[in-house]
């Protein structure tokens, strides 16, 4: 922020005579001693000296905004849309604080704080969040709870469960009276963070001690965290106490237990639950016939589950994608690939995104049961309907491609590929894999420049592929060639590297390469277990290779 005197806007007269007998009507002392005052000395002196209030200095001085152009006329609404829509943090509380200390005639009210609180807040900025909430408890401005609800969670979020109690305990002195609202949001915030005993002594203590009455929200929270503890005989308590509380359990405080029966493994249980939601004249949502199909595929019940679901879509619950998630899973475990493309197109139809986990489930099934067309097929249909496959599927679709000799149109999947993402290593690998197998090693060997030339730096698998390509054509010497470069890029060989190179230089009986590549070995970073290997995998004349054998140590000693 800068500030300048504004002496352009000062009109000052120049007087051509000068009264210079009253000039030195002071003492001699007297003037030495304001020639050696650095102070008045200064050029700004004369300006500041005539300044006698913080409102005159103000209006003195122009105070450069944080942002241009500075509105002329600022409401709280504006100053409010301005705050928010600041992506910087720092810009959004200069512009709070240059509002409030230097824009004529504003004051910030209880709208303007809850803004920059809750920017700095969800920012994780809450040292001067704190700075804040201390000028506004300092304030004569009436605060509403909402902005302490909105502290508490972004607390719970951050991982910061005893500042969200802190907070929780501090709402009084804002002369804010606490509900149960921000009660629900302390609960919440614990649950987050896995302190379930501290919600239960909390709980138990709301009504003599905070003087709030709990809610079923309340409750389902507190369900809740005993459900995730595993305490079934707590929650089932609850649960029966909560009419004597003059509260009436709801779907969610049904389900809640349900979750922590399946949870527990107690199907029984689970499925009585279940029922008792339908015997008290309720409609179990998606959540609960969710959670109890996932409970009977966990356990190996998949019939029970799709019984579940057939009973559920009778009942007009539509599954979420939770469900189909479950569900889809679970057909492509029991290698039942057409149910589980069917599902996936309803999922598709009734506009619910599945995951590229999923997608590469479903597409790995077909392709095991020789289903490749069908595989390229529902990856079309998935880029169509903008559910952009990631790099695992197109590796998948890719290796399988090439697993049934399919190299060209492996690569035009990899092109298209290219059209809408960046191919991964592994999406790299597959193809060369699959041009390698084939020994359509000028193709391979053009894949992998295009790979270095974009950035995409091979691993050991990708040498592995070449070398062993390279060795199928019964040219291994070049797999040698492939090593030296490997070990020059600082990529280090594995087990499978050297074997593969041995065995395809023994099988083209060159020895002196082996050698080559067995002092390669000695110089690097080989364990005894590999060195083994190596070995074993050359010696055939002990008598022979001893000498050879010993050089090579002899050579690499550090």
């Amino acid at each position: 922020m800068l500030i300048s005197p504004k002496f352009a806007g000062h009109r000052r007269q120049i007087y051509t005579s000068i009264n210079f007998t009253h000039l030195f009507s002071t003492t001699t002392t007297s003037a030495a001693a304001d020639d050696d005052d650095p102070f008045k000395n200064h050029p700004s002196f004369h300006h500041l000296s005539t300044i006698k209030s913080k409102s005159e200095l103000l209006q003195s001085y122009s105070v450069t905004p944080p942002i241009k152009p500075w509105p002329r006329y600022l409401s709280h609404k504006k100053l409010i849309s301005l705050i928010k829509s600041q992506h910087d943090n720092n810009l959004a509380l200069s512009i709070f604080h240059h509002a409030g200390n230097f824009h004529p005639g504003f004051s910030h009210n209880y709208e303007t704080y809850l803004s920059i609180i809750n920017k700095l807040s969800r920012g994780r900025e809450f040292d001067k969040m704190e700075t804040l909430l201390a000028e506004l408890r300092n304030s004569n401005i009436k605060c509403g709870e909402v902005l302490f609800v909105n502290v508490i969670r972004n607390y719970g979020i951050a991982s910061k469960p005893k500042l969200a109690v802190k907070t929780f305990l501090q709402i009084e002195k804002f002369g804010v009276v606490r509900s149960v609202r921000s009660f629900n949001a302390l609960l919440n915030a614990l649950v987050q963070n896995k302190e379930y005993d501290f919600v239960y002594a909390l709980f138990k203590n709301c009504q003599k001690k905070l003087n709030i009455t709990p809610s079923v929200f309340t409750c389902n929270i507190l369900l809740n965290a005993l459900s995730k503890k595993g305490d079934i005989d707590s929650s089932i308590k609850v649960l029966d106490e909560m009419p004597v509380m003059g509260i009436i359990p709801n779907v969610v405080s049904y389900t809640t237990v349900l979750g922590c029966y399946v949870s527990l493994g107690d199907l029984v249980g689970a499925k009585r639950m279940f029922d008792e939601i339908a015997d008290r004249g309720w409609l179990p949502d998606a959540t609960a016939y969710t959670i109890l199909m996932h409970g009977l595929v966990k356990h190996g019940k998949f019939i029970d589950a799709v019984k579940i679901m057939d009973e559920m879509e009778e009942n007009g619950v539509g599954p979420n994608e939770v469900t189909f998630g479950i569900m889809i899973e679970a057909f492509c475990k029991q290698k039942k690939s057409g149910e589980a493309v069917n599902l996936l197109n309803d999922m598709l139809d009734k506009r619910h995104v599945p995951s590229p986990t999923l997608c590469s489930k479903v597409i790995d099934v077909l392709c095991e049961e020789g289903k490749v067309e069908e595989a390229c097929n529902l990856w079309k249909k998935l880029l169509i309907k903008n559910c952009t496959p990631d790099n695992a599927i197109s590796s998948t679709l890719i290796h399988w491609l090439c697993k049934k000799g399919q190299i060209r149109e492996a690569r035009k999947l990899f092109d298209e590929l290219e059209k809408s993402s960046s191919p991964s290593v592994l999406t790299y690998n597959m193809l060369i894999a699959g041009m390698c197998e084939r020994g359509e090693l000028h193709e391979a060997g053009r894949l992998w420049d295009d790979m270095v030339d974009k950035g995409c730096f091979p691993n050991a698998f990708t040498y592995n592929m070449l070398i062993k390509g390279f060795c199928k054509v019964g040219n291994a010497k070049e797999g040698v060639q492939v090593l030296e470069e490997m070990l020059d890029k600082g990529c280090h060989p594995n087990k499978s590297t050297y074997s593969i190179l041995i065995k395809g230089l023994l099988d083209s009986e060159c020895k002196a390469e082996v050698l080559r590549v067995l002092a390669l070995a000695a110089s690097g970073d080989v364990d005894p277990e590999t060195w083994g290997v190596l070995v074993a995998k050359f010696v055939t004349d002990i008598q022979n290779v001893c000498s050879d054998i010993d050089r090579i140590l002899s050579e690499n000693e550090v």
